[in-house]
């Protein structure tokens, strides 16, 4: 992998007449920073075809949000498509219809970190993404007619998420996992947050987080690194930095004091299990041991047939299927294990099983042969998310949010570096009871209606 080239002097845009800087390279990807407000663009050069993918990504998402605004972000990512007084539909010149008409790919999503919005265009399109970017950077109407309409289509995906008891499971556990920090709120929102935030809250929450300096920009396609450079100072140099100093998340979560247990009693066709166990954010060097462990356990790519949950659930006909997964969040998240239980059995024994194979890691090393597997698997994921320009920049913008964009281009080496002994320890640190939190979801029958006579 290229090692980091020493630093260049400030360069000065001939188009934009701004200054930026060239700040490092690695791994492909050469880092810049514009001196006027302190945003950050990452540029990789991929020359497959004549396209780009220009990407924002916002540092801010629902672990911004508190009691009142929950699910503000996800909110305003709907309504930073409604327009600016350049780009608005009223003016037939509408965000969506102005990309589609030039073929482009574009969408946005919010997570617990950030917020994402792309496009996707030929080459010669490039300006144009990058001139709407700008533009709702900053000067977004958010109109109360368009806070209405979208307040509708957010509450039908709220509502489709509540329809999945996976999901509502997945959101409990949350909820209860974390009593302090901000991980407590679902992404979408609490439904009476949803329907009730005022439009002044929203422009509040907008004016105080949607600025370049908490922002990275991302360019992968068929473009020298310096010329897109250029091109992105020339639209986003004007803009100017936060008036105040961006508001800090400095809530953490205490340590568990005891398991937490919950169970949810809904309609559904199939019983579910799943138990989170607090572990360090991103950018702590647990994270990659419990990659390799979340791959020994229930695979990452390709056959999940050898991994132990599948032999321990699925093959003894104890679940339909059974999975784990470890959170990389930019503050510490869960790891999380779960289980669909087969009709006929009860959760008590997933549960159970689920536990035994956990414990079975605190107390022996993984093999030879799990560890290497786990490890292909996780370089094969790797090399496939650097295949388009899109995967390429949406894995540069989540390692933003999670820790910095060096995160993403040295995952391969910490992958490589990880031991049985390191996966046996980090287990030990983590799947203690008094660390835990079960969730059960118990079908219930559906409500009779009645019909009149």
């Amino acid at each position: 992998m290229p090692t980091a080239k020493k630093k260049k002097p400030a360069r000065k845009s001939a188009a934009s007449g701004r200054l930026y800087e060239r700040v490092s390279a690695e791994g492909g990807v050469v880092e810049y920073r514009l001196r006027s407000n302190g945003m950050k663009l990452l540029v990789a050069e991929h020359h497959a075809a004549p396209v780009a993918t220009f990407l924002v990504v916002y540092k801010v998402g629902s672990r911004n949000e508190a009691v009142g605004h929950t699910g503000a972000t996800h909110l305003l990512e709907h309504m930073l498509f409604k327009g600016t007084p350049r780009f608005d539909a009223r003016a037939g010149t509408a965000i969506s219809a102005t990309l589609h008409a030039v073929g482009a790919q574009y969408n946005a999503t919010t997570w617990f970190d950030r917020t994402t919005y792309f496009e996707t265009v030929p080459l010669e399109r490039l300006p144009l993404a990058m001139d709407i970017e700008s533009d709702r950077m900053r000067h977004s109407l958010l109109r109360d007619g368009d806070r209405e309409s979208e307040r509708i289509v957010v509450r039908n995906e709220l509502e489709r998420h509540q329809n999945d008891p996976e999901s509502v499971l997945d959101e409990q556990l949350y909820a209860i996992a974390f009593r302090e920090h901000p991980y407590h709120h679902p992404t979408i929102g609490w439904r009476d947050d949803v329907e009730k935030v005022p439009t002044a809250r929203l422009r509040a929450f907008y004016d105080t987080f949607y600025y370049p300096n908490n922002a990275t920009a991302v360019l992968v396609g068929d473009v020298e690194p310096d010329a897109g450079a250029a091109l992105w100072a020339q639209y986003f140099g004007k803009l100017p930095a936060t008036p105040a100093p961006l508001p800090e998340v400095y809530t953490a979560e205490p340590p568990q004091q005891g398991e937490r247990r919950f169970l949810l009693r809904r309609p559904g066709e199939v019983a579910h299990v799943q138990i989170g166990f607090h572990i360090a954010a991103a950018g702590h060097d647990d994270t990659y041991a419990l990659a390799v462990l979340d791959a020994i356990l229930s695979g990452a790519v390709g056959s999940r047939v050898s991994t132990r949950f599948y032999r321990a659930l699925v093959d003894r006909q104890l679940a339909v299927r059974a999975y784990s997964a470890a959170d990389q969040f930019r503050d510490p998240g869960l790891f999380k294990v779960s289980a669909t239980v087969r009709p006929g059995v009860a959760p008590a024994a997933v549960e159970t099983a689920l536990l035994d194979e956990l414990e079975r890691v605190t107390r022996e090393l993984v093999t030879p042969d799990e560890i290497a597997r786990a490890k292909q698997q996780l370089r094969a994921a790797y090399i496939y998310s650097r295949e388009g320009t899109g995967g390429l920049a949406f894995e540069l913008g989540e390692a933003e949010a999670r820790a910095d964009w060096t995160w993403y281009v040295r995952y391969p080496e910490k992958i490589a570096a990880v031991t049985a002994e390191a996966v046996r320890d980090v287990s030990k640190r983590t799947f203690g009871a008094d660390n835990r939190t079960v969730g059960h979801f118990e079908p219930s029958a559906p409500a009779v209606q009645e019909v009149a006579s």
